[in-house]
């Protein structure tokens, strides 16, 4: 059994992007599909799908390459179960000097940081990537 599933999701993609696989398959859950839908906006990987029935539900990422090389160069799981990391909209931390994003959930949502400074609204950071 998992612990983390948010950081299991983003290992599995980091992961498979180190190795070279194309798809992703995880089973589902809204805040793990929440993820994988702003990585998809963001333009981090291809698309994020929802497939399967209501007790064998799972996500299908399929992961974006540039050439040869993955679009995700890191990842970093900030807030973690065993210490959670909360920020206002004014700590926000700036990933890479603006190439990466940051990935707050905050009381409207899962969003980027950019979008939560805009929004001025602060949550737990979940995590980091470029």
């Amino acid at each position: 059994m998992v612990n983390d599933p948010i950081a299991d999701l983003l290992i599995q993609i980091k992961n498979a992007s180190m190795v070279g696989k194309r798809i992703v398959e995880l089973p589902f859950s809204k805040m793990k599909f929440a993820v994988a839908e702003l990585l998809a906006s963001e333009g981090y990987v291809a698309k994020a799908e929802k497939s399967g029935t209501f007790p064998r539900q799972e996500i299908k990422i399929t992961l974006k390459y540039h050439g040869k090389a993955s679009v995700i160069t890191n990842v970093i799981r900030k807030s973690k179960p065993g210490l959670r990391v909360y920020v206002n909209a004014t700590k926000i931390p700036t990933v890479v000097g603006g190439l990466g994003i940051a990935i707050l959930s905050t009381p409207q949502g899962i969003m980027t940081g950019k979008e939560a400074r805009k929004r001025n609204t602060g949550g737990e950071l979940l995590c980091e990537i470029w």
